[in-house]
C-alpha cells in the first residue's frame, strides 16, 4: 500500500474515533476537552483528504484503489460531520439532503463512467466545495458558529452547483 492509500486508510479509521468522540462529549456545543480532541480528530482526516490526493498526483501514486477509497473516505467524513450537525440542530435536514444526493449522483456519473473506461477528475468547483464545508463544519465544531453556519450554507449553494456543473459536463456518460 502507497503513501497516498496509506493516508485514505487513516482517514476512514479515524471515523469511529470521531463518533466515539463526540458520543462521548458532555457538551458537543460548548468548548472542552472532548471538543477539542474531536476537532483535532476531525482536522486531521480533512487534511489527509488534501494530502493523499497532492502526493498521488505529484509523485504518480495514483491508484485504481486509491480512485475507490479516497472518494469513499471522503463521503464518510462529511456524512458523519453533516449527521452530527443535524443531530446539534445546526444542519438542517433539507441541507443534508441536497449534500447527500449530490454525492450520490456524483457516485453514480461515476460508476457509469468506470464501466465505460472514463476516468472523471474532481473539479475545481467540487474542491472548492469540499473546502469550505469542511472549514464551516470545522468552525462550527469550534463553536465560531456564526462564520460556521454561513460557510455552510454557501457549501450547500456550491453542492447544489458543482452537482449540476457535474451532470451537465458528464453527460456523455448516460449516452
Amino acid at each position: 500500500m502507497n503513501i497516498p492509500n496509506t493516508l485514505t486508510a487513516i482517514r476512514i479509521v479515524l471515523l469511529p474515533l470521531l463518533l466515539v468522540l463526540y458520543l462521548l462529549n458532555p457538551t458537543p456545543d460548548a468548548l472542552g476537552l472532548y471538543t477539542y480532541l474531536f476537532v483535532g480528530v476531525f482536522v486531521l482526516a480533512s487534511f489527509t483528504d488534501f494530502l493523499d490526493g497532492f502526493i498521488a498526483r505529484r509523485y504518480d501514486l495514483v491508484t485504481t484503489t486509491g480512485k475507490f477509497l479516497d472518494p469513499l473516505a471522503d463521503k464518510l467524513l462529511v456524512l458523519l460531520a453533516l449527521l452530527i450537525l443535524q443531530e446539534m440542530g445546526i444542519a438542517p435536514l433539507w441541507t443534508v439532503f441536497l449534500i447527500v444526493a449530490r454525492e450520490f449522483l456524483v457516485t453514480g456519473i461515476r460508476l457509469q463512467a468506470v464501466q465505460k473506461g472514463i476516468v472523471i477528475a474532481a473539479s475545481q468547483l467540487g474542491k472548492a466545495k469540499t473546502a469550505v464545508t469542511l472549514v464551516g463544519m470545522t468552525l462550527i465544531f469550534l463553536t465560531v458558529v456564526d462564520v460556521g453556519v454561513i460557510l455552510y450554507y454557501v457549501a450547500v449553494a456550491l453542492t447544489v452547483v458543482s452537482g449540476i456543473e457535474y451532470g451537465i459536463k458528464n453527460r456523455r456518460i448516460f449516452v
